[in-house]
């Protein structure tokens, strides 16, 4: 058993030195001194001795355990320090591998930059969810009770919430205008804030439409409030975004919740006014409708319209990352395609 065991141990030992990993030296100490390792099997057959033999035996067992234990820990923080070692053929004017930064995504970014532009002209920013009532969405927004856009062709009802009374359906909100009332009965007045998010609309896709993109409206309710004040707050927030002076034109429109409406385009940066494609030929692209709040819209909100004014805007944030990257087809925003987004890094 002697001989048995003094030839483990020289084995052993050569099977220790001639590791080259941490891994492959915990797999021989693992077979070396594990609950099933050579030495503690050798071990198991200490009590077939005479107790004398036995008594010299386990003392030569427990010098071998200890001396192979030492020169794993030993061998352990040579492998360590060979790990850090420098090569001696390694070239330090060689340059290294960049690592792979990530980088927000346009639409955050223009919303980021937007958020700057209002905060700088004394803007709040306030966010909502994007689970509404009929009566936010539409209610309180002076829509009629048989307009089209409670329809579900143009608005996403819950399953379970699609009916009864109007405070009680939930939807998608189609729009954010909604959470303007939500936030005007909980400030007091005057009020200047914008408020950022996902809308979502059941609409048909293509170059310029998706079922769910980003809005970023922006309202001013106080006294006396002028027309021409929310025109320059325009240009100067188109001016503060695209670092220059961007043409734009204000065309009537109507919508429920404003009076008078209008939309605001501005020159197609695509192509530069000549038309192209995105603009449709015409030079110019819808990028935000407005208008003065509704006098019933700002009755719900609790205000009395005869004493309070206000302008409003509703911004494209995709139409205006289009234009100020020149992307022609809104779609590539949505579409995870990493080749079409590491461009904005």
């Amino acid at each position: 058993m002697k001989e048995k065991m003094e030839l483990l141990l020289n084995q052993g030992k050569e099977q220790i030195l001639a590791t080259k990993t941490e891994a492959d030296l915990q797999v021989v100490k693992a077979s070396l001194l594990g609950k099933k390792g050579s030495l503690t099997e050798l071990m198991k057959e200490l009590p077939k001795l005479s107790p004398e033999e036995r008594r010299e035996m386990g003392q030569a067992v427990n010098r071998a355990k200890n001396e192979l234990s030492e020169l794993v820990d030993a061998h352990r923080e040579n492998l360590k320090l060979k790990s850090v070692e420098i090569p001696a053929d390694f070239d330090c004017t060689v340059p290294g591998t960049r690592p792979h930064s990530g980088g927000l995504h346009p639409i955050t970014q223009m919303c980021y930059d937007l958020n700057d532009a209002f905060r700088s002209m004394g803007f709040e920013i306030f966010q909502g969810n994007d689970i509404t009532s009929e009566f936010s969405a539409f209610d309180t927004l002076n829509f009629p009770p048989a307009h089209p856009a409670r329809e579900s062709m143009d608005t996403y009802w819950l399953e379970g919430h699609d009916s009864g009374e109007t405070n009680k359906k939930l939807c998608l909100r189609p729009h954010l205008t909604g959470e303007s009332v939500r936030y005007m009965r909980t400030h007091k007045p005057p009020y200047r804030f914008v408020y950022p998010g996902r809308v979502y609309r059941n609409e048909t896709t293509d170059a310029r439409h998706e079922r769910a993109f980003f809005q970023y409206e922006a309202l001013i309710v106080d006294k006396n409030l002028t027309f021409t004040a929310g025109k320059v707050m325009i240009k100067s927030i188109l001016q503060k975004v695209f670092g220059k002076d961007v043409p734009i034109r204000m065309r009537e429109g109507f919508f429920p919740f404003v009076e008078p409406g209008f939309e605001i385009d501005m020159g197609c940066q695509v192509c530069g006014g000549k038309g192209c494609s995105v603009c449709k030929g015409v030079g110019w692209i819808e990028v935000m409708p407005g208008g003065t709040p509704h006098p019933n819209v700002l009755r719900a909100a609790g205000l009395d319209p005869d004493e309070y004014t206000g302008f409003y805007v509703n911004i494209g944030l995709d139409r205006m990352v289009m234009m100020r990257s020149g992307v022609d087809d809104v779609r590539l925003f949505h579409s995870g395609d990493l080749r079409f987004l590491q461009q904005f890094r």
